[in-house]
């Protein structure tokens, strides 16, 4: 397993807060290369490691982990013959890029992983933070994963923002306006995530059924179900599967 020197984190403080972390529980620019570096294909005999970076829906929040997307990705991957174990997560319901840039620097991770995902930006949202401070920690957080897989832009895998403004949870709140912020910071994270050039998968239409099908949430009426977290990782798995067994 190679080891990271150092992982370079540049914090940027957020400002405009004015809400508590979502919580129902209580508890420098990327350099651009016309051709993406290609990690080596895995082989049967390879051990993948995966680890997931993230807040409440990286962690599955309300549900099983075993439900978790993290989880049920790796469970698939099994399933696909791939020889990897449970997942790393570094994840807590209520983050935000900010706080999960520390959380990063906190690891002191003194390895790389196979593959990296990436889903972060609700919380920045929820607590009224500026657009443009989460473009700049997204940037950053885009560039650690990118380090933390080996160097290798195709083993990073970027998920967009659920929209909850469709949960139970959004019922009194401005659902129009939920919406149109999410979909600012989607074009953010999108964008960076396509000036990096890594994966990236858009799961907001998916959240956006649980409008019409309450069986897509959680009981806690906020978070996605395990059968939601399934539907993202039936179509995850479309990106990471082509890309553990690319060579070129």
């Amino acid at each position: 397993m190679r080891i990271l020197s150092s992982i370079l984190i540049a914090i940027t403080t957020a400002t405009g807060c004015s809400k508590q972390p979502m919580d129902t529980t209580n508890t420098s620019q990327p350099v651009i290369t016309t051709t993406p570096v290609m990690a080596p294909a895995v082989t049967g005999k390879d051990t993948i490691t995966y680890l997931a970076l993230g807040d409440s829906y990286t962690i599955g929040e309300a549900v099983p982990q075993i439900q978790s997307f993290p989880y049920q990705l790796a469970s698939q991957l099994r399933l696909n013959n791939f020889n990897i174990g449970n997942p790393m997560i570094i994840a807590t319901t209520g983050w935000t890029t900010t706080q999960l840039k520390d959380a990063i620097a906190a690891a002191a991770l003194k390895k790389t992983f196979t593959f990296v995902t990436l889903l972060i930006g609700v919380n920045n949202q929820y607590q009224n933070y500026n657009p443009d401070a989460y473009r700049a920690d997204f940037k950053d957080l885009v560039n650690t994963a990118v380090l933390l897989a080996g160097g290798y832009k195709n083993r990073v895998f970027v998920l967009s923002i659920p929209d909850y403004s469709v949960t139970p949870f959004a019922a009194s709140s401005n659902k129009d306006l939920i919406r149109q912020e999410l979909d600012i910071f989607n074009d953010i994270n999108q964008n960076e995530s396509n000036l990096a050039g890594v994966y990236y998968l858009n799961i907001t239409g998916i959240s956006r059924n649980a409008a019409t099908d309450p069986s897509l949430l959680a009981v806690d009426g906020l978070h996605p179900s395990g059968l939601m977290y399934n539907q993202w990782v039936t179509e995850l798995i479309k990106q990471v599967i082509p890309s553990l067994k690319a060579t070129h």
